[in-house]
């Protein structure tokens, strides 16, 4: 196993229960320190997916099952709501269009509302009209991966951290032998679930095909906190473009109002936030919070999310592949694992399971 994400531990857990024995190996020196824990910790819906697709599938079942989850093991969550909002008419076609897709989606508790029950909600927001999701909530994803990596080890699962995975060779017969850390072992099943890192694990696996490695591209989001008490209590998005959600406001469990995330292409990992970029926060909330005050805002935080595509072309579904893609056994690759996989990552490990042909525990 590669990697101690939200996914990994996920899948860890998944294949420990399963009566596996696993080692989890993890460059860094504690889990989740990269997109597990650098993002919203928003428990999504499953509003904008589009219909068959695997984001639709894994959230839907994902969120039903990490709220399940997470009351029987007592990580914090809240299931706050979430305004999405049209500023101007034109925009309530695709409000319109939204919510027909989370209907289909399964998501059958969202309903268009019109700009009086938004302002009642939210007196901040302007609004004409918005759609509104009571499943959306907020999270803590530490806690998610705490709970996860001890029902994991409470069923034999040992995490290596420090230990970067270096390269693995196929050999006849389904084994795999994988270097990490100075020394070598030998096992059945491989998964790669090492998010920004996933392709330059798999394309260090002798005996994968290169045409199954993805080039993958990494898109910074920074986030600005408000200062002063908070204007909100419910989660609020504008209406999203073609590739983006756009900026939205977030709450932490605290109450803490946070602004973003927001776009711009990288070539390397770097989680400094810009104070220069407030500005840009401020004008691309300004339709549907004009009440904003631009000094109010002040750095907080950035992620790093693994996008499978590029600039100006539409966003990429998950990709998890197994043997019956890539013909090597006991191997699963998992890439451009980005939003909404927080939320999915329960029902993402039992997919792994399922590609592997390992029947998966009941939950």
């Amino acid at each position: 196993m590669v990697g101690a994400g939200v996914i990994g531990l996920a899948v860890a857990r998944a294949l420990a229960r399963a009566g596996r024995e696993v080692v989890v190996l993890e460059r860094e020196r504690s889990p989740g320190q990269h997109t597990s824990s650098r993002n919203s910790e928003v428990l999504h819906a499953g509003l904008y997916y589009p219909l068959g697709s695997l984001k639709a599938r894994l959230c839907v079942e994902g969120r039903h099952a990490l709220v399940r989850y997470c009351r029987d093991r007592g990580v914090a969550l809240r299931q706050l709501g979430k305004l999405l909002v049209a500023t101007r008419d034109e925009q309530r076609a695709t409000l319109a269009s939204i919510h027909a897709r989370a209907l289909a989606n399964g998501v059958d508790d969202v309903r268009l509302i019109e700009a009086a029950e938004v302002h009642a909600l939210e007196p901040h927001v302007h609004a004409v009209a918005g759609l509104w999701s009571p499943s959306t909530g907020i999270l803590d994803a530490h806690g998610i991966m705490h709970a996860l990596l001890a029902d994991a080890e409470d069923h034999g699962a040992t995490l290596a951290l420090g230990n970067a995975f270096e390269r693995a060779r196929v050999h006849p017969g389904g084994e795999l032998r994988v270097w990490a850390g100075g020394t070598s072992l030998y096992c059945n099943v491989l998964v790669d679930a090492a998010g920004l890192h996933a392709p330059e694990v798999a394309a260090a696996i002798e005996g994968l095909a290169p045409e199954h490695v993805p080039q993958q591209r990494l898109l910074k989001g920074s986030y600005f906190a408000l200062r002063g008490p908070a204007a909100f209590t419910h989660l609020v998005y504008p209406v999203p473009d073609t590739a983006t959600l756009g900026i939205h406001v977030t709450l932490d469990l605290a109450g803490r109002v946070r602004l973003g995330p927001d776009q711009e292409w990288v070539d390397r990992i770097d989680y400094a936030v810009d104070p220069e970029r407030a500005p840009a926060f401020a004008r691309a909330v300004a339709d549907y919070y004009p009440a904003l005050d631009p000094a109010a805002l002040e750095p907080d935080t950035a992620g790093i999310r693994p996008k499978l595509h590029g600039p100006g072309q539409p966003p990429a579904d998950f990709v998890i592949q197994g043997p019956a893609d890539h013909g090597v056994p006991g191997l699963c690759n998992l890439y451009g694992i980005e939003s909404p996989g927080l939320t999915a990552c329960l029902a993402i490990a039992r997919e792994v399971l399922v590609r592997l042909g390992i029947e998966p525990p009941p939950e």
